[in-house]
């Protein structure tokens, strides 16, 4: 699981990912709010580009791990994943990555799609429920879920069964076309396939 340093999620949501996820880890300076919730996080990482007292720190929640990624050619959330990656993690859950400031929100949900193949990531606000899907992907969903599709950039062949606005073979591009804001069209099986580019999946509600 990783903590990033946007807008906070609920308690109740943080609380069950937490319970889901044996390893944490936290961004920068979001270790600091993590601190007053009473979470020890197992790796904190960033780029540390504000003074830090990193011995007090380690000392308050030892057995901390503490990385240092001074590269700013990635965000601290692409280093996250790609540390994860390499050390093997089959899948991640992200928190408090949307809301502030716009640039970081909308950079951190299209780089979802960078490792799709390597980890299964999604991402969680307290309405939403972000992740890429594969070229052929089903789930289960109660009738009026609502459901976006989001291209990250252009998206082609896509096709949809069990949605109340349908797609038969069509294009999603972002800035001109998406699939926002539609929804399962009755209770059962949604299923979604595309076959050329990066598709996002937003399970949405208010």
């Amino acid at each position: 699981m990783i903590i990033a340093n946007g807008q906070e999620c609920s308690d109740e949501l943080l609380g069950q990912l937490l319970e889901w996820n044996p390893f944490v880890v936290v961004l920068d300076n979001a270790i600091y709010r993590v601190m007053h919730k009473g979470i020890k996080p197992d790796l904190w990482m960033g780029d540390f580009d504000r003074g830090h007292d990193f011995e007090d720190i380690r000392e308050k929640l030892y057995p901390l791990e503490i990385v240092h990624t001074p590269n700013q050619d990635k965000t601290d959330l692409e280093k996250a994943v790609d540390l994860l990656v390499e050390r093997g993690f089959p899948a991640v859950n992200i928190v408090w990555a949307t809301g502030r400031r716009a640039d970081h929100t909308i950079t951190n949900i299209t780089n979802l799609v960078r490792h799709k193949e390597k980890i299964k990531a999604v991402m969680f606000d307290d309405y939403s429920k972000i992740f890429p899907l594969p070229a052929n992907f089903e789930k289960w969903y109660p009738a009026g879920t609502v459901l976006s599709l989001i291209p990250v950039g252009t998206v082609e062949g896509i096709t949809t069964e069990g949605l109340k606005y349908e797609l038969r073979g069509e294009s999603l591009t972002i800035g001109w076309r998406t699939g926002s804001s539609n929804e399962a069209l009755q209770d059962g099986i949604v299923s979604i396939r595309y076959e050329k580019g990066d598709l996002l999946l937003m399970e949405c509600h208010d």
